[in-house]
């Protein structure tokens, strides 16, 4: 699986996302910031930053998203390391992803984007 990680990015839980947007912006060296919504909840990606706000419901928090090149990759090393799929692969509007949580008990979400 070498190489197969692109980037990672950190989940960051807030309770404004106005007021939280202008200090992850000057950290991360004003990038665009991307909004859009999931379930209940509005996000914001700010360079490596994936700011999330509003009610998580039953919703797993997660230490990060990581993006990847090849998700079925992820899935089988996932599956020998004896992790838990959370949320099975599905397609969102950014690409594909799956939620594990591995044997160590962390949570991450597994992202390919779309090309």
């Amino acid at each position: 699986m070498s190489g197969n990680i692109q980037a990672m990015i950190t989940n960051v839980s807030v309770d404004d996302l106005e007021e939280a947007i202008p200090l992850y912006r000057e950290l991360a060296g004003d990038p665009e910031v991307v909004r859009f919504p999931y379930g209940d909840m509005q996000l914001a990606l700010v360079g490596p930053f994936l700011l999330i706000c509003g009610p998580k419901g039953d919703h797993e928090a997660q230490n990060a998203t990581i993006l990847v090149h090849d998700l079925a990759l992820v899935q089988e090393a996932l599956d020998r390391a004896g992790a838990a799929i959370v949320d099975a692969p599905s397609e969102v509007p950014n690409g594909t992803r799956l939620v594990a949580r591995h044997p160590d008990g962390s949570v991450f979400e597994y992202l390919q984007p779309r090309r």
